[in-house]
């Protein structure tokens, strides 16, 4: 079975003091990165449920506009083949 990956940035190893203009460089694009990795597991984890929702709630939702619509049909009418 596969991890999961962090969301939380790995701790920079170093002695401290100033950063270089590079190192600025390179936490933003780690942020930017973990901000890019968030978004892909949050729309993940959205489309697994709207999967979920629509395979499971599609049937009734048809049997609920059935019976809403005129002439008013039965609940045997609807489930009935013919």
């Amino acid at each position: 079975m596969a991890s999961r990956p962090s969301l939380k940035p790995k701790p920079k190893g170093g002695r401290g003091g100033k950063k270089a203009p590079a190192a600025a460089e390179e936490d933003q694009s780690s942020a930017a990165a973990v901000a890019v990795r968030a978004v892909k597991e949050w729309t993940t984890w959205t489309m697994k449920k709207a999967k979920v929702a629509a395979h499971y709630g599609f049937i009734p939702l048809i049997i609920v506009i059935g019976m809403n619509s005129e002439p008013k049909p039965s609940i045997a009418q609807l489930l009935s083949p013919v």
